[in-house]
């Protein structure tokens, strides 16, 4: 008999991960059941080899799936909904569509750092209502990335991506990251650095780091304050990880510039400072939802699937670590 595979992906709607081609292969190797609500999971979890995607499952509701081999969320989180002592204890692997993103993450977070480099968005407001600012008039405070110095807050899925796209520049890279040693940033030819330095030593700053508990307002009033004078702040991971009353304070002071893709509370609400602050590039936490991302968390469940039927570890999924995905504290993206 085929393995069965649980499909309840929501609020991923299942042809938005998976290609007519993918989901073909998805059910020429599996039984795919699709239950609807949670009275009907509970009915098909003592069949289940695998569940994709993320709905509660606390240890009762494990303990209904004896032959469970495989939890695999595909909206991108580790949510704490899930009984990971459990699943560790029975060698149920729980894997993470996390690195899907990472790429689109990484091209949009080099587009609004140069977006802030150059005043793009902002010379295309002006221009539009008759303000346009020709040659220099316009490239004031314009700065260029090439040869800068650049810092990383964070250097998991999201640095790893971003640091080739960084290359082109030839910047001088620092990283911030204390869930690494030392010498795994000096591979990728970063340099290992304090918060304190990585902030204060560099023009461009990109926010990467997941929001754990001890990396909640991470980048307080404190922390902003090392900014350089013309600094480049670049937030493209999580919302909690900054201090957002702090950095509207210190943006509508001029200082220096910012991009936020995420926030606190989405959608925005309409009286937020950031929606008149002439200094911040808006983005919707839009980073990573692109189709092709999409589409290749379909691809990824599906090789890492076939290669656990055959007895093989999956490669292709971020596998939740023991030591860690306690600590995380993050919250769905929509």
């Amino acid at each position: 008999m085929k393995p069965v595979v649980v499909l309840v992906p929501q609020p991923q709607p299942v042809e938005r991960i998976f290609s007519p081609e993918t989901l073909a292969r998805l059910r020429a190797q599996f039984e795919v059941v699709e239950p609807v609500g949670d009275v009907a999971l509970d009915a098909v979890l003592a069949d289940a080899w695998a569940v994709v995607g993320q709905p509660d499952l606390p240890a009762e509701r494990l303990a209904r799936a004896p032959r469970l081999r495989a939890v695999l969320n595909v909206e991108g989180n580790f949510y704490p909904n899930v009984d990971y002592p459990t699943c560790f204890t029975r060698s149920i692997r729980v894997l993470g569509c996390g690195p899907a993103y990472a790429q689109a993450v990484a091209e949009h977070a080099l587009g609004l750092a140069l977006d802030l480099a150059r005043g793009i968005s902002r010379e295309d407001r002006a221009f539009r209502v008759g303000r346009e600012r020709y040659l220099g008039e316009g490239n004031a405070d314009a700065v260029l990335l090439r040869h800068a110095d650049v810092g990383l807050v964070g250097y998991g899925n999201l640095g790893r991506a971003l640091r080739p796209l960084l290359a082109a520049f030839s910047p001088t890279v620092r990283a911030y990251d204390p869930w690494l040693p030392d010498a795994v940033l000096r591979d990728a030819d970063v340099l290992p650095a304090s918060l304190d330095e990585t902030l204060s030593r560099s023009r461009f700053v990109f926010v990467l780091a997941t929001v754990t508990a001890d990396s909640q307002h991470l980048l307080g009033a404190r922390e902003l304050d090392l900014l350089p004078d013309g600094a480049r702040l670049v937030l493209v991971s999580r919302a909690a990880v900054t201090d957002y009353e702090a950095l509207a304070q210190r943006l509508a002071s001029g200082r220096f510039l910012a991009a936020v893709d995420v926030w606190p509370t989405e959608p925005v609400p309409e009286g937020s400072p950031f929606r008149s602050l002439e200094g911040v590039v808006l983005s919707a936490h839009r980073a990573g939802g692109v189709p092709a991302a999409f589409a290749e968390i379909g691809e990824m469940v599906v090789d890492d699937l076939e290669l656990m039927a055959r007895g093989l570890a999956p490669v292709r999924l971020q596998q939740a670590a023991p030591e860690l995905v306690g600590r995380y504290r993050n919250r769905p993206a929509g």
